[in-house]
């Protein structure tokens, strides 16, 4: 399995769905939003996206990021 199961967590910015990424699905890199920094390809990882945006799913779903883990759990 390349991603892990979907999520919704709650943060102060409001909710987010949260997939998680195995290092061996993790092909591409990525800025993390968090840092700013390089998630690498080969480094397990998490990608998020509004879960209660107000432009609809294909939007939230166009927007979302891949955040090195401790980054998110950092975020406010």
């Amino acid at each position: 399995m390349r991603r892990g199961l979907k999520r919704v967590e709650s943060k102060r910015s409001g909710e987010w769905n949260v997939q998680p990424v195995t290092a061996a699905g993790a092909v591409k890199a990525y800025l993390c939003p968090g840092c700013r920094g390089e998630v690498t390809p080969g480094v397990a990882h998490l990608v998020a996206w509004r879960a209660d945006g107000l432009m609809g799913e294909q939007a939230d779903l166009a927007d979302r990021r891949h955040w090195h883990d401790h980054c998110w759990r950092i975020a406010p």
